[in-house]
């Protein structure tokens, strides 16, 4: 049989459920009469729990927003989940956000049972997160957004574009999206009347009008496919074919564990590589990384850009 405490704790794991509940189906669920359910009720909130009641027939309890944080209660596998994302947010494209997650790790991590703490380290022992090199994202641009998002209303704000230049948009917020170290915004474009994808870390002083958003469909199946089709249409694929002065093993051993397309033997000892390359100037740079020489065959555009970083480079050591 459960002790006050228990049930206190089994009452405040069925509150924090995205329903409400009646005094009936608490009493019930605890085996109590609904007299204790309004004092284990009062209790909660003594203890800072934000506990909402509401009169009549359909009437119930349910927590709510307050002004300070109470302690939250998880089980096992939503403290791992958050542990873990807790651990990936200390490396993440938003800005600022790394000391926020670690205090919060740290508190976290200091509260686990050991059997928790075993699986979460673990998981930080093997796992590797990459940081560093990407573009930076205020949260609080992240936040203005995601509210606009889910309160439909218009938005304003500045864009910088590659280019440099930089427009005041008008839009409607549909999603955001993130695509590795980069966020991605789903948008209508009111001014130019048509779906537009806006770099997040691009854009400066979002503010929500209050205006209401119309409700679209997007012109993709999902956010996230949207996206994948416009950075496609950016940076189209293209076949290159690339000779190198060394044999296939050297060059596989150059290009990692990750080199994709083919990789074949060439009569005079050398090799050719043939790949399709979504981003040609990345191409060019991890090229020049591979401290191999190498005489690119096609297409024309990667020869421009290697000669064009050639151009840049003499000019910086000149």
């Amino acid at each position: 049989m459960m002790d006050t405490s228990a049930r206190l704790l089994n009452l405040l794991s069925l509150l924090q459920t995205p329903r409400e509940w009646s005094g009936t189906e608490l009493a019930d669920r605890l085996d109590v009469s609904t007299r204790t359910i309004r004092r284990y009720i009062d209790r909660l909130r003594e203890l800072g729990y934000p506990v909402e009641a509401t009169m009549g027939t359909i009437g119930g309890y349910r927590l709510i927003a307050g002004r300070a944080l109470p302690p939250l209660l998880l089980d096992d596998e939503e403290a791992v989940a958050i542990a873990v994302g807790l651990r990936a947010a200390a490396g993440s494209a938003v800005d600022g956000i790394e000391d926020a997650s670690l205090r919060a790790l740290t508190k976290l991590e200091q509260v686990l049972p050991s059997r928790l703490r075993y699986r979460v380290g673990a998981l930080g022992t093997a796992v590797v997160a990459m940081t560093g090199g990407g573009p930076r994202v205020e949260p609080a641009v992240l936040t203005v957004l995601a509210g606009a998002i889910t309160n439909h209303e218009r938005v304003r704000f500045s864009y910088r574009a590659a280019a440099g230049t930089e427009t005041r948009r008008h839009i409607e917020p549909q999603r955001l999206v993130a695509n590795g170290r980069r966020w991605y915004l789903v948008a209508w474009d009111l001014d130019r009347d048509d779906w537009r994808l806006f770099r997040v870390d691009r854009l400066a002083d979002p503010t929500a009008t209050g205006a209401r958003a119309t409700a679209r469909e997007l012109p993709a199946a999902d956010a996230a496919a949207f996206v994948q089709d416009k950075l496609r249409g950016m940076w189209p694929s293209a076949p290159v074919v690339v000779d190198f002065a060394a044999e296939p093993e050297t060059v596989r051993a150059h290009l990692g564990q990750a080199t994709t397309g083919e990789l074949e033997p060439l009569p005079n000892g050398g090799s050719r590589w043939s790949v399709d390359a979504d981003r040609l100037d990345w191409m060019a740079v991890r090229l020049l990384m591979l401290d191999l020489p190498f005489t690119v065959q096609s297409p024309p555009a990667l020869v421009e850009r290697l000669r064009t970083f050639g151009e840049r480079a003499r000019a910086a050591t000149a």
